[in-house]
């Protein structure tokens, strides 16, 4: 899926800025960006971190063990300016992170597997350049609320018993980059996002000087996401 969407990426985006070179380039959609509402989707991909806050440094970290998600939504777009844009961007993303623990000696209990699929609410700032021929970089940002719905959050059990537990609901800001692309009949646009968690994710274990969690602080979600829109 992920080189699948990268190519598809590349070919519309070197065949329009082909386009571009030309003498004279057709202006597609040209009253594209004018409309007060404007609506589309989105598919994407997306790399998902921790970043982990320990009690004491004791030189072992939690090790993490990325691996590539992905990304589909709807997006609302409020027309404020000419370089202007509200953006509501509800999707549903799906991330894997392998954690593995320090001072185990089997794998049973050094390694906690923790699959994600939230639910998530950004509500973004869109800041455009003026449109050249046809195309129109930009820069996004804003924040987001989601939902985890595999947090574990309300789980009895903890990693004593194999649970890695995390809080369901989750707060955070997200930044990025890309550029509209006008064909001859949609806008499509891949872009690149930084996404930090404010939030404090971690359920403790049960026992406070747990083997696990008993030196971590707070995790907070890091991630990137590579968008392609659609418009």
């Amino acid at each position: 899926m992920k080189n699948l969407l990268v190519l598809v990426a590349v070919l519309m985006a070197s065949n329009s800025l082909q386009a571009q070179f030309k003498k004279d380039p057709i202006i597609n959609i040209q009253n594209e960006d004018k409309a007060l509402l404007n609506w589309g989707y989105y598919l994407g991909i997306n790399q998902y971190d921790f970043q982990f806050e320990y009690e004491n440094d004791i030189g072992q970290d939690v090790l993490v063990d990325k691996s590539f998600g992905f990304n589909v939504g709807l997006i609302g777009e409020l027309r404020l300016s000419e370089f202007a844009d509200l953006r509501f961007e509800p999707g549903l993303l799906y991330s894997q992170r392998i954690l593995g623990f320090p001072g185990f000696t089997t794998e049973n209990d050094a390694i906690r597997e923790v699959r994600s699929t939230y639910i998530r609410f950004p509500l973004l700032l869109k800041i455009s350049t003026k449109r050249l021929n046809n195309f129109k970089p930009f820069i996004i940002g804003g924040g987001y609320a989601a939902t985890n719905l595999g947090a574990n959050e309300d789980s009895l059990d903890d990693n004593s018993s194999g649970t890695f537990r995390m809080k369901k609901n989750v707060y955070g800001y997200e930044l990025g980059f890309g550029v509209d692309f006008y064909t001859e009949f949609f806008k499509f646009t891949p872009s690149i996002r930084g996404v930090f968690a404010l939030t404090d994710e971690l359920v403790p274990d049960n026992d406070p000087n747990s083997a696990w969690t008993g030196n971590i602080n707070a995790i907070r979600t890091r991630g990137i996401f590579i968008n392609f829109t659609f418009e």
